[in-house]
């Protein structure tokens, strides 16, 4: 009966961990991709102007989690206007190697 728990549970954390789970991008690309980016995400402790609020750092974020983030804002299914103006108009490869640059911290900076 042990034995069985544990293999259940080895199992169970086994897929809870996301094999794979970066983004297909070139980091390289994403920096060139990037450049509008940069303009709030790249700045140390920027606030967005109106409303008001803290612009995230993404620099050494989980690729999948930008790539989702990403492509939630291009879909209309993550609302925020300026970020689904931006991300809408980015390819699935543009949006894949901007999730990749922000992922690398070598890439994008040390994430200040």
């Amino acid at each position: 009966m042990r034995l069985m728990r544990i293999a259940i549970v080895g199992t169970l954390m086994a897929l809870a961990i996301p094999l794979g789970a970066q983004a297909d991008g070139d980091p390289a690309a994403g920096r060139k991709a990037a450049e509008t980016c940069l303009g709030c995400h790249g700045i140390k402790n920027h606030k967005n102007i109106y409303p008001t609020y803290h612009v995230p750092k993404v620099c050494g974020q989980n690729s999948q989690y930008l790539l989702d983030a990403l492509n939630g804002y291009a879909s209309g299914d993550r609302p925020h206007e300026t970020m689904h103006a931006q991300a809408a108009t980015l390819s699935e490869q543009a949006r894949q190697d901007i999730a990749a640059y922000f992922a690398d911290k070598a890439a994008c900076g040390k994430g200040d």
